[in-house]
């Protein structure tokens, strides 16, 4: 009997022909296939542009471009940025260490010199000591200096005295120029407990530093320590003077410790210049001959 003819998958023709009359076309499965197809004919009948709007909408949605479609806060082009503080308000986090150095100078300068400051007023705890202090004050003030060096000139007769004499002056007029400019440059307030009763003050002279009491104290006690021979004590008495008319400025309340400090080394490196721009008849003979005519 001869065998059925069969397919290439080795099943039975009519088998397959079954499975192929029962395919999803066919109408065994209710028309599925039709519904297919049709579904098929209105995917292909959309617009051309349709695909790519929904993808951009699907694509809308995702969780990447949500969280990139907001931009952050303050991060706007609206939004202006905050306005700069200003220079006093902004606080330095970071000092330098000189800056810290120099304010904490400062503290101690302002600390020392208030309780150095007893005789800035009567009422102050050494305020018995005032008129002594302000005799000091008068020792060492430019006016009495400067009018007796030009008496001393007007009467001299030697040369060697009107030498000593005119280099005197010359560094007189030197000390009162420096102080002056540069209490005009610096312009630092005296003390707050300082009291204006000062002898005979010009306009510089509501600034402190320097101190042009302890420029001129420096000043003369070097200038008379190198020209004029002097026993020991009056040479000591000379360097004691020069210091307490510096420490009576600051127990007067007309100086900070700083003040007089630089008083004192602005004095000694003035002698230093009319040291070396020294006066005489050899290097200056219109002036000398000018004193002789005198």
């Amino acid at each position: 009997m001869p065998s059925p003819r069969r397919n290439t998958e080795g099943r039975p023709l009519s088998a397959s022909a079954s499975s192929s009359s029962s395919s999803p076309g066919s109408p065994a499965h209710g028309g599925g296939g039709a519904g297919r197809f049709e579904f098929q004919s209105l995917l292909s009948s959309r617009a051309p542009g349709v695909d790519s709007t929904c993808a951009r909408l699907r694509a809308s949605e995702s969780p990447v471009h949500r969280r990139g479609s907001f931009p952050l806060a303050g991060t706007g082009p609206s939004q202006a940025p905050p306005p700069a503080l200003p220079e006093d308000d902004r606080m330095d986090l970071n000092p330098s260490f000189l800056g810290i150095a120099l304010r904490s100078l400062l503290a101690i300068d302002l600390w020392l010199s208030k309780k150095l400051g007893v005789c800035a007023g009567e009422n102050s705890s050494w305020g018995s000591m005032r008129p002594l202090m302000k005799l000091l004050e008068i020792s060492g003030h430019g006016i009495p200096w400067l009018l007796g060096t030009l008496y001393g000139l007007f009467r001299s007769d030697s040369w060697a005295g009107r030498e000593v004499l005119m280099n005197l002056l010359f560094a007189l007029l030197l000390d009162l120029l420096l102080v002056t400019v540069i209490k005009a440059l610096v312009r630092r307030r005296r003390p707050a407990h300082n009291q204006m009763d000062m002898f005979v003050t010009l306009s510089v002279d509501k600034y402190s530093f320097p101190s042009g009491h302890a420029s001129r104290a420096a000043l003369m006690s070097r200038f008379i320590l190198n020209h004029l021979v002097l026993a020991i004590p009056l040479r000591v008495l000379t360097v004691l003077w020069a210091f307490i008319v510096g420490l009576s400025r600051v127990m007067l309340g007309r100086h900070n410790v700083t003040d007089v400090a630089f008083g004192f080394f602005l004095g000694y490196m003035q002698y230093s210049i009319v040291d070396y721009c020294w006066l005489s008849p050899h290097n200056a003979p219109a002036l000398f001959v000018l004193w002789n005519q005198q």
